[in-house]
Parts: C-alpha cells; structure tokens; sequence
C-alpha cells in the first residue's frame, strides 16, 4: 500500500477555515478473530464550531501527541461513529476527553456490544442535527445498505464529509492479489 500518500500520519491537515483531517495509521479487517493481510487507510475529519468546540468524524486511533495539537485548536466535545463500521477508537477518546460526546449511527451500539467495545454513547444521530451543530453542519442519513452512513455537509467550507458511502479505490496504490480482487469483486 501507498504509505507515503497519507503521511504525515496523526497530523491536523488543515482543508479549510475551521476544518481539516488526520490520517491515521493503517488498520487490518479481522473476520472470526483472524486478521486478514489487507490493510486499509483511516481518516478522521475534524471541524471547529463556531463556539471552539471540535467535532471529530470517525476518530482514528488515539494518540495523545495529535489530542494535544487538537486542543490547542478548541475543545474536543462531540465524538461522531457516523456508520456502523466507524466506531472503534471512539472509546479511546472518551477516556481522554470525558466531558466529550459519542453519538451513534443506526446499528452501531449493537455492533459495538457485539465486539466487546465499552462506548458509552451519549446520543443518537437523527435527521435532526443537534442544536451544538445545526447551524453548521447539516446532515442526513445515506441510504446505502450495507454501508449505511450519516453525511454532514460543512456549510462555511461547502466540504461534504462522508466515510464509506464514497471509497477511493487506488488500484496502483495496492499489491496482488488484492489489486485483481477489487476489480473482480466490482469495488473498483
């Protein structure tokens, strides 16, 4: 995999006024407990609000050196699983900010649960956004089956945030046989 595209990794990049991401390290897919040879990249979108709270969409792994260069730009308050497949380091980041808030797309307190993962969510996401962010993010819930997901739409940068429901497949970027299976298996 390309490594080097998505350095410097656990760094604030910024994109916009008010808005960045961190591309975290890789991960690997585990089925039945046995990890796969696929690795796949993590990002977390992160948004300072109006009032200097940020919103951190799909946190990546935590690390304390990136929370503390993101404390420097707000107060890390609302913690986003916005699909059921982006959830797995929110917990990290509640024990270092526990003043923060998980919300919860549709079906990830019970995969969560499922997993052994110990998040305590504070709240449900809804076509409703919650009044902390309604006047600066919308949102709505992308019907995609298997890879339901809430979007946002960050109003001031006109920048869409989504996980899953959008993939950029790279296949120069990926190694056999994965590169032959993306094609084969219609991903790409």
């Amino acid at each position: 995999m390309g490594a080097a595209l998505y350095e410097p990794i656990n760094v604030y990049k910024p994109v916009a006024a008010n808005i960045g991401v961190v591309d975290g390290p890789f991960e690997y897919i585990r089925v039945a407990g046995i990890r796969l040879p696929l690795p796949f990249t993590t990002r977390m979108t992160v948004v300072r609000l109006s009032n200097g709270d940020l919103f951190l969409h799909s946190p990546t792994k935590f690390d304390r050196k990136l929370a503390d260069e993101l404390e420097h730009l707000g107060t890390v308050r609302h913690l986003i699983s916005p699909n059921q497949f982006h959830y797995a380091h929110i917990g990290e980041w509640l024990k270092a900010f526990p003043d923060a808030v998980a919300s919860a797309s549709p079906g990830v307190r019970r995969r969560s649960r499922a997993r052994h993962a110990e998040i305590r969510f504070g709240r449900d996401l809804d076509l409703d956004p919650p009044d902390e962010w309604r006047n600066e993010l919308d949102q709505t819930l992308f019907p995609g089956g298997y890879f339901k997901e809430f979007i946002f739409f960050h109003r001031t940068s006109e920048s869409l945030i989504v996980t899953d429901a959008i993939i950029n497949i790279e296949l120069d970027k990926m190694d056999e046989p994965w590169r032959t299976f993306t094609k084969m298996s219609g991903m790409y």
